[in-house]
């Protein structure tokens, strides 16, 4: 299929010189693990659900070809499938899968907003066995919604999983077994929509953002406070490592910058700016009523620093760029820039490595041969060197990778090359 033909075998090459200049110089093994993403087209006539309807769960494995994770999945015209994360043992792999009916997408796209009703939306999450390739749809057990989205694996209980499920039009926080049962309303009578839903480290608190004001609460959904920041735009609440600090954007809708907070609720304070950066790429190249995909700040692996994306302005009448920055949390960090790019390249979802030695993030950029192209590349962040994972062409979009935890190789049923 189109959409595919520019994939080519996955670069992570066995080993890359830093300093050619050097007599004995070091040598960089990129990472060995896996990395899951989600691929689609960019530039189908027909709007967002033409482009996103094209959308495969991938994911690469170093020596081998790319491959889509539970083909299946997308079988039924309208449906497609992201790579929505993984277990922490490294063996399981959460895969959302969509469908829309086509009346509702020429409906949305006409009126330039979402319908999300019955019978024309359907979205679950399932968990993938990375060793058989068997597939569970756990948010159809015992289900509550229609639209079940940002399944995670709850830390400290491998048999708990949080959601987000959409109720009467409103999204909130669930938690569930890890076999679909016993799903339980963690947003208890709050009428409020949430989203960004996680649990701490110790699995003992959620955060989440509710009607965009950032919400802590106990893992059972009591205790209920809400971190006053003066803003009216509080997006996507992540935990540190440590449990000890929530990070988060914060500010004016289109004008919001990576903030921390302790997890008291104390000690908020501004550790970026994102320089004019909306903070939302862009992943189609035909009109899009929706505005595009978050781009948020993460945490580095040890959670002493932030990486975040964030506007440089073009000199001499070049092309603004949107870069990748890294800043500690201290009080008066000042934040540095980790790329200099080309005029008009725009980075974005930067994710560090569970060892922090690499950074994985896409880049829209110009290709060689032409045209324009949204690609995986990782970083190692000692000294700068940049590997380029996928080879897509004009027209098609590498986005949200996630590494895989631990390097554990998935089995045949996964492995085999299959044209989604």
């Amino acid at each position: 299929m189109r959409r595919f033909a520019g994939m080519l075998y996955v670069l992570l090459v066995a080993a890359l010189p830093l300093r050619a200049a050097d007599p004995s110089p070091t040598v960089t093994a990129p990472p060995a693990r896996a990395i899951g993403y989600t691929q689609h087209a960019t530039d189908l006539p027909g709007g967002r659900r033409a482009n996103v309807a094209t959308g495969r769960a991938m994911l690469l494995v170093p020596g081998n070809h790319p491959v889509a994770v539970a083909v299946d999945l997308a079988d039924e015209p309208g449906s497609w499938t992201q790579f929505v994360g993984w277990f922490t043992d490294g063996k399981t792999a959460i895969v959302g899968r969509a469908w829309e009916s086509e009346p509702n997408g020429h409906y949305e796209e006409e009126h330039k907003t979402f319908r999300f009703r019955a019978g024309d939306w359907l979205y679950d999450t399932y968990l993938v066995d990375l060793a058989t390739g068997r597939t569970d749809n756990v948010t159809a057990v015992e289900r509550v919604s229609f639209y079940n989205t940002g399944v995670f694996p709850w830390p400290g209980d491998p048999n708990r999983l949080g959601f987000t499920a959409l109720i009467d039009g409103v999204s909130k926080p669930f938690a569930m077994d890890r076999d679909g049962r016993h799903k339980t309303d963690l947003a208890r009578d709050s009428t409020g929509f949430s989203y960004g839903f996680s649990s701490s480290p110790d699995g003992k608190r959620i955060a989440y953002h509710e009607n965009y004001q950032v919400w802590l609460a106990d893992a059972d959904g009591a205790g209920r406070q809400m971190i006053d920041t003066g803003h009216p735009f509080n997006f996507a609440p992540a935990w540190s490592p440590d449990g000890r600090w929530l990070l988060f954007v914060s500010g004016e809708h289109d004008d919001c910058h990576p903030h921390v907070v302790r997890a008291d609720g104390k000690a908020l304070r501004k550790i970026g700016d994102r320089n004019g950066y909306r903070g939302v790429m862009e992943f189609l190249d035909v009109p899009d009523f929706h505005g595009g995909s978050s781009d948020v700040p993460v945490w580095a692996h040890d959670g002493r620093k932030v990486f975040f994306t964030a506007r440089v302005a073009g000199v001499a009448g070049a092309a603004d760029t949107v870069e990748l920055f890294e800043v500690g949390i201290g009080e008066r960090e000042t934040p540095a820039r980790l790329t200099t790019s080309s005029p008009g390249s725009l980075h974005y979802h930067p994710r560090p490595s569970p060892d922090g030695a690499w950074l994985l993030y896409g880049s829209h950029r110009d290709l060689p041969g032409g045209g324009r192209a949204r690609n995986l590349f990782v970083r190692h962040l000692a000294d700068g060197v940049e590997v380029q994972l996928t080879h897509l062409s004009p027209g098609e979009a590498a986005m949200h990778g996630h590494w895989q935890p631990v390097d554990l190789l998935p089995g045949p049923a996964v492995l085999t090359p299959s044209e989604p």
